[in-house]
């Protein structure tokens, strides 16, 4: 099959190249489709997300992409947006504002409920230590529910087509503070299911961690998946690039893993719907 990447990142916020740069790239690749997902803008600085002033030439310029490249590949505007409560703005806010063709919701801030302090699990390991430590004392088993806590809370109000790489807290764990295998992990997986399942939520399988030896395993690891596969719930490979070169990174290894799972097909956007293509 031809690939199709819809989690890309580019220098309109933490990615390393222009848009076009990208589309170069997925031409070269043979790629069928590529959807552009910046990070959503967040009321204070960080140095990862969309400026809100830069959010008209954004669309614009994808917008134009687009019809430049019209017949060679298929273009989508999209962003990755951050779910923070009482922080983060409603994603219809930008569905509506911006003429999104699909959302992807995210979590790289998880909010203590009583403090309001936001552990940030993205970036670097010893920020993840550091926030745990300062936030939640040092318990993870607390640290991690608040985190799917807020995911489902996402899920269940906000409905993105897609939930990115919904186990991204496991990043910067590297097995030092809990395991994938514990009971209390795995129930917490299956709930986040049950509600992805009710909102009827795409599932992104993200290829980062691995790519970028962040995680030992993809997101959504293997348990994850096998349940998925189970509860018939439909997926997206992505790589969330950050640069061109990412862009089908352990794509096959990954169509490896879905098949020796059960899994038959993955999902496609053809500028209206979402339909399932065989693997």
């Amino acid at each position: 099959m031809k690939y199709s990447n819809y989690h890309t990142h580019t220098n309109y916020c933490d990615g390393k190249d222009s848009p076009e740069a990208f589309i170069e790239e997925a031409l070269w690749k043979d790629m069928t489709a590529i959807g552009f997902s910046s990070h959503s803008p967040l009321p204070y600085d960080n140095g990862y997300s969309i400026k809100e002033n830069r959010l008209d030439e954004y669309c614009k310029e994808i917008r134009e992409l687009k019809e430049k490249y019209k017949g060679q590949i298929n273009i989508y505007l999209a962003l990755e947006i951050d779910y923070v409560p009482g922080i983060s703005d409603n994603f219809k806010h930008f569905t509506d504002l911006l003429s999104l063709d699909y959302t992807i919701g995210a979590i790289h801030l998880v909010k203590n409920k009583n403090t309001g302090e936001l552990w940030f699990i993205d970036g670097h390991e010893i920020n993840y230590t550091i926030g745990l430590t300062n936030i939640f004392k040092d318990n993870i088993k607390l640290a991690v529910e608040t985190y799917f806590s807020q995911l489902n809370e996402m899920i269940s109000t906000q409905k993105p087509t897609i939930v990115g790489h919904f186990d991204k807290v496991k990043m910067n764990n590297k097995s030092r503070f809990f395991s994938e295998t514990d009971g209390w992990y795995e129930n917490l997986i299956n709930e986040t299911l049950t509600c992805i399942k009710k909102a009827g939520c795409i599932v992104e399988v993200n290829t980062r961690g691995i790519y970028k030896k962040r995680s030992d395993s993809l997101y959504p690891g293997i348990f994850a998946l096998k349940e998925i596969n189970k509860m018939k719930i439909p997926v997206v490979i992505s790589s969330d690039a950050h640069k061109p070169e990412e862009l089908t990174s352990y794509f096959p290894e990954t169509i490896s893993i879905l098949k020796d799972i059960g899994f038959t097909e993955v999902m496609l956007f053809d500028g209206k719907s979402w339909n399932g293509e065989g693997i």
